[in-house]
């Protein structure tokens, strides 16, 4: 599996882009992102109603837009005609300094192309293989294989990445983590050949069950497995998380996580 997406090993994953600041999973937030020097921007994708591929996380529109109804339901010109940036309030509804200011949805392909040399942590939130192999298909065709990792809950989707795309690397769904922290926390033997992805993604605590302890983090790194951690915007969180020796942290707030990295 490739592990180039790897090197060097990203700490700063901005959690849907710079979205403290901008709208969320936008252009203008993919880019703030990138001016600030994150190592990695974490997104989501669906598939519209005519197998384009559409970065976007929740399933529908309200949240975020002027438009309503689910994303898929929608093709990728329709998706296109909402403002995105119409709910977006920095300060509890007293204003909304990017509604109708032209921001848009994002298409991934667009996404690869306006930032080429950035790298993208893309969660696959349509269950089934018509999203994947869009997916697969625009990482080939951008030869965006290093830089771009495969994240998805549904393990069906990685399972299926990994068998038609092996070039592509991917972290592991929550019941694929499971069956290691089950293994690391009773000390039974992992078979390396058995770990299905290369990074683990998690909370810190999953209900009463710590993740992240030191144990956790020695044994798997000792595996060659990379350790990521959602989504934390506290300072001190922060810092006892970066010495407990995590490889990266997701953020909404990277301009904080930058300045705990670099004291």
């Amino acid at each position: 599996m490739n592990k180039n997406f790897f090197s060097p090993i990203p700490k700063i994953l901005a959690h849907r882009g710079d979205s403290a600041k901008f709208p969320e999973n936008t252009l203008p937030a993919f880019l703030s992102a990138q001016a600030l020097g994150v190592d990695v921007i974490e997104t989501d994708v669906h598939i519209t109603r005519d197998e384009k591929v559409i970065i976007w996380h929740d399933d529908t529109l309200d949240r975020e837009t002027d438009g309503s109804g689910t994303v898929e339901a929608h093709t990728m010109e329709e998706l296109l005609s909402f403002d995105a940036g119409y709910h977006f309030t920095p300060d509890s509804g007293k204003s909304y300094p990017y509604r109708g200011k032209g921001v848009t949805m994002l298409p991934f392909e667009e996404a690869l192309l306006k930032l080429p040399d950035m790298r993208f942590n893309v969660d696959l939130k349509t269950k089934g293989t018509r999203l994947a192999d869009q997916f697969i298909s625009i990482i080939r065709r951008h030869k965006a294989e290093d830089r771009v990792l495969c994240a998805s809950f549904h393990a069906s989707n990685l399972r299926y990445v990994r068998e038609k795309a092996p070039e592509i690397g991917t972290s592991m769904a929550t019941s694929e983590v499971l069956k290691l922290l089950i293994a690391q926390k009773l000390h039974l033997p992992i078979d390396t050949r058995r770990i299905p992805g290369i990074a683990f993604q998690v909370p810190v605590n999953q209900g009463p069950i710590t993740v992240i302890t030191p144990g956790f983090i020695k044994r798997f790194h000792d595996l060659g497995m990379f350790i990521q951690v959602w989504t934390i915007n506290d300072a001190p969180l922060m810092q006892r998380l970066l010495d407990l020796g995590v490889d990266g942290i997701f953020t909404d707030d990277p301009r904080l996580l930058i300045e705990v990295a670099s004291s």
